[in-house]
């Protein structure tokens, strides 16, 4: 029984499935019959009506972002690969002396570069660059590198090479290597490296004029463009996006190159005979302020003598020793105080700040016992204690209200790169001796270019008048831009200042500077000799010797002056006799003087005959 029911079990299963076979089959006639009525079918044409208008839209936003917003991403793709742009480097300006002499001039040079992604055989192309420039084998394996990175569109293989070197390289026909013209620079002589400055190899100054002016010198780069096929080759293009280059301006100083030229000669031959540190020399027109020639020179480890060091009359202030001496007489004069016959008692050393902690004896700058000085004697032959007796009547607070007015203290007009305003003190911070030492160069500092401008306010009636390097730029079309002058004002009267180059002519005819004396020509001056400070912070180093900074001061001619001159000597030979400003700096100014004579006709007026013979007896014996 068990087994038939089993049986009959087994026979109604194929039945069953069949039955949900044919169930589902009806059901699927039943909806194909339902989606083939008339309303299912007009359903469905609308969806697709939708779906198919919904992607028209789409269709049309995408292409008119592409043809608007988005258009600049894919177009500048497209430019990228078909289109290679160079750079166009502007000419740099010219740099021109006041007579139109060139000073630093551009000089063309070419750079050959490659583009890696045009470079079929990288390690080929560098292999025949490196035989034209000599390359070692570890060169040549980077530049193979730097060949292959395609990834980079610019290398270069010879920066600012010669026109034969670059000829050499293009001549081998390297797909991907080309070249652009470019402009390095030269000067016109060596020793215009410190004024004119430098540039790097992108052109742009790094120092002196060139860093000052280098956005007017600089001009602004071009561009050319080309499009070029999948070979790299040139094809024609539709427009020219190309962009010329706009030239820098020309720069116009006030140098004058024929005597700057013998004023570094002149220089150079002295602080090498004197085994000096290093040398200035300027020589400035009197009434307008320009400076006809600038020169610094400085000892190199080799023991040679350049401008590399760069322009120390503006960057570097020392105090000034006894060339200051012309402040503070001028100013006592100017006040009232003195005249130039006016007699101190002058004792041999002075007890500064007498019976208090800080008493400090200063020795004259000469021997000589209790002795009577006029104002002319005490300039003529530069008595430190008779000027700060001179100093003592106008006071500290009136003395440093001159010395600013000198212009002290302050950068010049010309604002020089790395230019220092020296150090100058507020009169209430005078402490100790710098009470009495400020009077004769000591307690403040000043730069080569500070110090001439000062002494030129007795050359020019008593008007200081700041020192000027650059009157104009000139355009690419010619036109002349002129640079407004520097400032004026009015210092001491002018019969002050008549009173001072009377006093100044004789310290070259009979005190200090007899070594400045120009022949047939007085001219006026005064002799600097100061002690340098020492690491230890005094003026004698720890082995007891001195170090000097020499300098003379004068204009010429002496009555009627046309220039003014600055000499300075920086550390001469501490054992010779020619570590004096009278007779390390003196000399070279009596030689740049005969430059500017010969050079500018400049010549004495009838009344000037030149100095007396004797010495006159109001000024006692010579110390």
């Amino acid at each position: 029984m068990s087994i038939a029911a089993g049986s009959r079990g087994r026979r109604h299963e194929p039945q069953r499935a069949s039955d949900i076979a044919r169930a589902a089959a009806r059901q699927t006639v039943r909806t194909l019959t339902e989606d083939l009525k008339p309303g299912k079918i007009s359903h469905r044409l609308a969806y697709v009506r939708i779906g198919v208008s919904l992607m028209l839209c789409a269709m049309l936003l995408r292409t008119g972002y592409l043809q608007t917003i988005g258009s600049g991403q894919y177009r500048d793709a497209s430019v990228a690969q078909r289109t290679r742009v160079n750079i166009v480097h502007a000419e740099r300006g010219s740099i021109l002396d006041r007579n139109g002499l060139e000073l630093a001039i551009p000089v063309p040079l070419r750079t050959v570069y490659a583009d890696p992604r045009e470079v079929v055989d990288p390690v080929g192309t560098a292999h025949a660059v490196a035989a034209v420039l000599a390359m070692t084998p570890e060169a040549e394996v980077a530049l193979a590198e730097k060949l292959q990175d395609k990834t980079s569109s610019f290398t270069y293989i010879a920066r600012q090479a010669s026109q034969e070197v670059a000829d050499s390289l293009i001549a081998l026909q390297l797909p991907g290597v080309s070249a652009y013209n470019e402009s390095g620079r030269e000067l016109t002589s060596d020793g215009l490296r410190a004024l004119v400055g430098r540039t790097d190899p992108d052109g742009l100054g790094t120092s002196g004029l060139e860093k000052q002016f280098d956005v007017l010198l600089a001009g602004v780069n071009g561009r050319q463009v080309r499009e070029v096929s999948a070979k790299g080759q040139s094809i024609p293009a539709t427009q020219d996006n190309s962009v010329a280059a706009i030239p820098g301006k020309t720069l116009v100083t006030t140098i004058d190159r024929n005597i700057q030229f013998q004023v570094d000669g002149i220089l150079a031959q002295q602080i090498a005979r004197l085994q000096a540190r290093s040398g200035t020399a300027i020589v400035m027109d009197s009434a307008t302020g320009e400076i006809f020639a600038m020169s610094t020179l400085r000892l190199n480890e080799d023991g040679t003598y350049s401008a590399d060091s760069g322009n120390i009359a503006a960057v570097e202030a020392n105090e000034p020793g006894s060339v200051a001496k012309v402040f503070s007489i001028a100013a006592a004069i100017n006040e009232g105080k003195v005249d130039a016959t006016t007699v101190f008692n002058v004792p041999p050393t002075f007890i500064a700040n007498k019976g208090t902690k800080w008493q400090q004896p200063i020795n004259d700058a000469y021997p000589h016992g209790l002795e009577d000085m006029s104002v002319r004697k005490i300039i003529v032959d530069s008595s430190n204690v008779g000027t700060l007796m001179i100093g003592q009547t106008i006071g500290p607070d009136k003395l440093h209200d001159y010395l600013k007015s000198f212009g002290f203290g302050a950068k010049t007009a010309i604002d020089f790169p790395g230019e220092t305003k020296g150090i100058l003190q507020p009169s209430d911070k005078w402490a100790g001796a710098k009470k009495f030492t400020t009077s004769y160069g000591y307690g403040y500092s000043a730069t080569a270019l500070q110090l001439i401008a000062g002494v030129n306010v007795v050359a020019n009636n008593g008007n200081y008048v700041a020192p000027r390097l650059v009157t104009a730029t000139v355009t690419k079309d010619g036109v002349n831009e002129p640079i407004a002058a520097g400032e004026q004002h009015a210092v001491i009267t002018p019969e002050t200042a008549a009173t001072m180059r009377s006093l100044m002519t004789d310290v070259v005819c009979f005190g200090t500077a007899t070594l400045g004396k120009v022949p047939g020509m007085t001219v006026a001056g005064k002799t600097g000799t100061a002690y340098k400070r020492q690491e230890n912070g005094t003026y004698v180093a720890d082995d007891g010797s001195r170090s000097y900074f020499a300098s003379f001061i004068g204009f010429i001619p002496a009555q009627q002056p046309r220039f003014t001159v600055l000499v300075s000597i920086d550390e001469p030979n501490a054992d010779s006799m020619d570590r004096f400003g009278g007779t390390a700096a003196a000399p070279v100014f009596a030689n740049i003087a005969q430059v500017l004579i010969s050079e500018l006709d400049i010549r004495p007026s009838a009344t000037d005959l030149g100095c007396p013979k004797e010495r006159p007896a109001e000024l006692g014996p010579k110390h």
